[in-house]
């Protein structure tokens, strides 16, 4: 087939795809519509597009990658037959509608295959649909512009369709701008750390004001750089050159007087542009109140600026008559109560137009200026600041009744949500949504091994992310500060070397190390002249420098990325990277200064900085720094990251998870040097990697429980956002509301698992109540057999190997277990009530469950201490650490453990297993030693018995699958007062 004939094609399919709108249909007929006009000899057959597809045609597969990607993740489509978003089941209703046959599918399925991903969890409640797929794509211009531009900057079809609904979910939770009523909603939006929260509100920003929103404020950090990053993105991703110019020739200096970006910011021609001012393209412009270099300030021109013409006077402005002719305005301000006061008054002059006037308002980082969340006693004595600019936002809501708040975080326990007491005007009473890791993050999951069920022993840079990408810190292996520089400037050489190899040089622009240890500013001096002067004797010129680098590349950076980057390119030896060496040692060097500390807070210290990644266009460096580098402040090219802390402390842990983000070309070069406790050591030492790995597990168990209790019940949600502060609480217990005259309404009853993993871990470690809890098992653990049981799990993508364990079992019937747990302590009184709410129908009223299987595992360890408890037979003692700052253990069941039960439970629910029935629940039993050190256990056990008083008899339940109940929830809350139904708080004093 010819060029030309290739063309046609492709003209004709993307005329038929233009044409289907928003769903697939009848494609053949589709086509032969587009080819009817001009070209009616056209082959239309699927043979010759199967073809096409198999010897390349770029342009073809690109075009139906992107619509087959937007089909798959729409969220219950009317076509969709009932089918869910991102499957194998959803590709397969499009290819039925479209009417391809086998041998198409098959193509377009390696061409383009299914992104099997997650979507974002939604938490809401009740609203009225407005935002439908016709509407959205009726008024689409600067959406389409936004997406475009993603496209041009690389982003895949995936995260592209990603991105698309999960803004979609945001706007869609918004008010109808049209609407004859003013009504408010206000969200809030979890994120990752540094994983995209901008492109999200960018995308919310764009359909918003695309769908009528007519003022969009957004609060864009404390410091001017990063307000100004902000309005940068804004305007180089959305806003666009057409109205950022205004009229302004780029060819007249004169007329350029007062415009940002051109002539001094290289990016300037990356900016959108629309093809013209978008009021003349039918559709509107949009006017900025802030710029580049200037915050919002007193109106110079008077109050005109925030007035809106109405095309028919007689309407309101949110009449679609004016609503969608008029201009739109944009201010990026910063979270500063002099700024805030400004824009407050300048409102406060405006009469009539602002209860018409449908207004959006984007918090980034929401929990900013406010309290650290991981410091109870600064949290309850609250913040001035934070009161300050609440009060603000507050009064912003007050003067726009048709203001719509979404805060932006990427911590899910963010006071701004756990705490409504604190300011109940912008608590995100109506909407909870929780992103989805994107594609190519590189976040806990990649530095930590999480669930991984391969044996330590067995691990490798293949199959571990910790051994890939983390090198501790021991006592007994020194400080290892030069061997992280070492890792800085041999990354630094391979980003070169691929540079010059064929990998795009854009995602190398900056290159950066970041190192950490300690909050004292005067600490961070000494590090800074300490590297310095490592820095100029570390030789990397010559030869016992080079010999250095060379064993590390050997050592380290070769097998990892051989390992975890194989498409890559990678020199074959040191001698071919050397010269590369060489260059890096120069960019970092630069200047005769390879640190800069970061510890101030203002925006005079930033200034004189110059450390805008935005605005400079190579920033190689060593980064000194502490709290301040914590929040907002985005280290680009961050590839090593040395974090060690010489004391118990753990307060800044979330926050300085700097090391999380986007490594496009380079994250198999990503290195983690962090502070570790030697093994079996004394406990001298927080150990910060499995700390940090503690608090990532609190998250991520809060994100699945969000997930799973999202999912609707007969269209209904299980779970509102006022309902969700109780299931935080589990997490940290000291969370209350600050005003000390208010308590949370919603209060957790019940919490149902059929099929799914229960495991307490905030057991109390009084030795008096341990002993009490210890004895209460007695019962139990005589029941267990004294000839242990074998178990197994089958290989499968983590290891090629089938892994065993062998355990003591033995059957105990339901009434017996739950007499048990029904008589256990706490370490929060009612901690585990929900969950015994649920165990306690399983007797028949909910479900019958028949009786359970007790299993103690043997561990296989060298070090295994095995002892008597309470007489019974000799059980495998483990150790467990509190999580540093809070009064719980982390996971208590092991991965292969729990893998060996859910596999019993799975088996049991479809009839295949010969070892339990399927009402037969499996209960997985440790007797825990608190602590870290081997020296623990040891100290637990005299001539074979253990103490009981340091023995806490840990748990995780697995309940049969068929413990269900009829309607399918799994939680269920009751208000406290019932008059305040729909209130996160409520006065102590309120009678009900």
């Amino acid at each position: 087939m010819t060029h030309t004939q290739s063309g046609v094609l492709l003209d004709i399919h993307t005329s038929a795809l233009a044409g289907m709108g928003s769903m697939p249909r009848h494609f053949e007929r589709w086509a032969a519509l587009a080819a009817d006009d001009h070209h009616p000899d056209a082959d239309l057959s699927e043979e010759l597009f199967r073809s096409l597809l198999v010897d390349g045609d770029d342009a073809l597969a690109a075009l139906w990658s992107r619509h087959l990607t937007a089909w798959d993740f729409a969220e219950d489509p009317q076509w969709g037959a009932g089918s869910q978003a991102r499957t194998d089941e959803r590709r397969a209703v499009v290819y039925e509608r479209l009417r391809f046959g086998t041998g198409l599918r098959k193509v377009l399925d390696e061409v383009v295959p299914v992104a099997q991903m997650p979507g974002a969890t939604v938490i809401t409640r009740d609203f009225t649909p407005w935002y439908t797929a016709e509407r959205a794509a009726a008024r689409s211009f600067y959406w389409t512009a936004y997406e475009q531009k993603l496209r041009d900057k690389g982003w895949p079809d995936a995260a592209i369709a990603s991105l698309d609904q999960a803004s979609r979910a945001v706007v869609e939770r918004l008010t109808d701008p049209e609407q004859p009523s003013a009504r408010q909603a206000k969200g809030l939006v979890v994120g990752y750390v540094q994983s995209g929260k901008t492109a999200n509100f960018t995308g919310v920003a764009a359909k918003a004001i695309d769908a009528g929103y007519r003022l969009v404020i957004v609060l864009g950090g404390t410091l001017n750089l990063l307000r100004a990053q902000t309005q940068r993105r804004l305007d180089m991703e959305l806003i666009g050159q057409e109205n950022i110019l205004r009229g302004a020739d780029v060819m007249d200096i004169d007329s350029l007087v007062g415009v940002d970006y051109v002539g001094d910011d290289e990016d300037w021609p990356e900016f959108v542009r629309h093809g013209g001012r978008p009021s003349t393209l039918g559709a509107f412009d949009i006017e900025r109140l802030t710029t580049r270099d200037n915050d919002y300030k007193s109106l110079s021109q008077g109050i005109r600026a925030l007035e809106f013409e109405k095309r028919v006077p007689t309407r309101p402005l949110h009449d679609p008559a004016n609503l969608h002719h008029a201009a739109a305005r944009i201010l990026v301000v910063k979270k500063n109560k002099a700024v805030l006061t400004k824009l407050v008054k300048d409102l406060k002059q405006i009469h009539g137009i602002l209860g018409e006037l449908p207004a959006l308002i984007i918090d980034d980082e929401s929990d900013q200026a406010s309290v650290n969340t991981s410091d109870p006693k600064k949290w309850e004595r609250g913040s001035t600041e934070r009161t300050a600019i609440n009060g603000l936002i507050s009064k912003l809501l007050g003067l726009l009744p048709r203001a719509q708040y979404v805060g932006y975080t990427a911590t899910p326990f963010a006071n701004v949500f756990i705490d409504p007491g604190d300011d109940m005007d912008i608590f995100p009473s109506n909407f909870l949504i929780s992103l989805p890791r994107p594609a190519g993050y590189m976040g806990v999951q990649d530095f930590h091994d999480l669930d991984s069920p391969v044996p330590v022993e067995e691990r490798t840079y293949a199959n571990s992310q910790e051994k890939a990408h983390v090198r501790g810190i021991y006592e007994s292996t020194g400080d290892r500060l030069q061997e992280a520089m070492d890792a800085f400037v041999l990354s630094g050489a391979l980003k070169l070397y691929r540079a010059d190899h064929g990998v795009p040089d854009a995602a190398f622009r900056h290159h950066t190390m970041l190192a950490h240890e300690s909050v004292r500013q005067d600490d961070h001096a000494d590090l800074a002249l300490r590297i310095n002067s490592m820095w100029h004797q570390a030789g990397y010129s010559s030869a016992v420098g080079h010999a250095r680098l060379a064993a590390l590349w050997e050592a380290d950076f070769a097998p990892v990325s051989s390992a975890q980057a194989s498409g890559l390119p990678s020199p074959p030896s040191y001698d071919e990277l050397r010269p590369y060496v060489h260059s890096a040692r120069q960019r970092i060097g630069s200047g005769g200064q390879p640190v800069i500390v970061v510890n101030g807070d203002t925006d005079r210290y930033f200034d004189q900085l110059d450390l805008d990644f935005d605005r400079t266009p190579n920033v190689w460096k060593i980064l000194v720094g502490g709290t301040k580098l914590s929040r907002g402040f985005t280290v680009e090219g961050l590839t090593v990251t040395y974090y060690r802390r010489t004391t118990q402390q753990a307060d800044t842990l979330m926050q300085m998870g700097r090391w999380f983000g986007f490594r496009p070309g380079y994250r198999d070069l990503v290195r983690l040097y962090i502070g570790r406790e030697e093994p079996f050591g004394r406990d001298k030492f927080v150990d910060l990697y499995e700390a940090y790995e503690a608090v990532c597990r609190d998250e991520e168990t809060f994100r699945e429980q969000l997930a799973q209790y999202a999912v609707l019940v007969d269209g209904q949600p299980q779970v509102a956002p006022a309902q969700i502060p109780p299931l935080v609480a589990q997490h940290l217990p000291w969370l209350k509301p600050s005003a000390r005259n208010k308590m949370f309404n919603a209060e957790l009853v019940e919490i149902r698992s059929p099929g799914r993993p229960i495991e307490p871990a905030s057991y109390p470690l009084n030795s008096a109540v341990t002993k009490r809890n210890t004895e209460r098992w007695r019962p139990l653990l005589h029941a267990l057999n004294t000839t242990p049981v074998a178990f197994s799990n089958p290989p499968d993508n983590s290891s090629t190997l089938t892994r065993t364990f062998t355990a003591l079992t033995g059957i105990v019937t339901h009434g017996e277990l739950l007499s048990v747990l029904s008589q256990l302590e706490w370490d929060r009184p009612r901690y585990f009530d929900p969950h015994l709410a649920y165990l306690r129908q399983l007797d028949g009223t909910l479900a019958q469950v028949d009786d359970w299987l007790l299993v103690s595992p043997r561990l296989t360890s060298d070090k295994r201490v095995d002892a008597s408890v309470l007489g019974s037979a000799p059980l495998s003692l483990v150790r467990r650490s509190i999580q540093a700052g809070k009064s719980s253990f982390g996971r208590i069941a092991s991965v292969e453990h729990r893998t060996a039960a859910q596999r019993l439970i799975d088996k049991a629910a479809t009839g295949g297993s010969t070892q339990i029935g399927s009402g037969t629940g499996v209960a997985l039993v440790y007797p825990v030693v608190e602590g870290s050190s081997f020296g623990s256990v040891q100290s637990a056990v005299h001539n074979g018995t253990a103490d009981s008083s340091k023995i806490v008899m840990a748990f995780t339940l697995i309940p049969p699958r068929s413990a269900a109940s009829g309607d399918r929830r799994l939680v269920r809350f009751r208000a406290k007062n019932s008059r305040f139904m729909d209130d996160a708080t409520v006065p102590i004093t309120a009678s009900p």
